[in-house]
């Protein structure tokens, strides 16, 4: 008995991971053993930083309700453990939001909490 390949599921496979590696320079856009590395290294890339893109943008918040908040003669510590105490429904991206777009919304909550 003749052996089998399944040639359209190997093309398919080869295909769908050039197609990925569209884009890509020299050899790893059209050699399928160098684009078949270079897009799974890549999709690993892109797995690790949906996770860090959310530590940046959280670390940014941080950084633009501090500097507000010192503008206000509070740190950020204090800004955060007051809001904690008081109840404040406000999460960092918000409070981000307002020190960043809506300067006297920002001020009035920190009067709030003085």
């Amino acid at each position: 008995m003749p052996k089998a390949n399944n040639i359209v599921a190997a093309k398919a496979r080869r295909k769908r991971i050039l197609q990925l590696a569209k884009g890509y320079w020299g050899s790893r856009k059209n050699v399928w053993t160098v684009a078949k590395n270079a897009v799974e290294k890549g999709l690993q890339y892109a797995y690790r930083d949906r996770k860090v893109k959310k530590r940046k943008f959280r670390e940014l918040w941080i950084q633009r309700i501090n500097a507000a908040a010192r503008e206000e003669g509070l740190t950020y510590s204090q800004l955060m453990c007051k809001i904690k105490e008081r109840n404040i429904e406000l999460n960092r991206k918000v409070l981000a939001d307002l020190a960043m777009n809506d300067a006297e919304a920002f001020k009035g909550v920190v009067k709030q909490l003085k």
